[in-house]
């Protein structure tokens, strides 16, 4: 999980989610994407 504070897609799978507040990244096809806003 990267902590970032401009998080963006880095493929074509990767979704955004916001969960109370917090923009999050997550990608099946490749977890090394996984990202969250903080």
């Amino acid at each position: 999980m990267k902590v970032r504070t401009s998080v963006k897609k880095l493929c074509r799978d990767c979704k955004i989610i916001r969960r109370h507040r917090v923009v999050r990244v997550l990608c099946k096809k490749d977890p090394k994407h996984k990202q969250r806003q903080g």
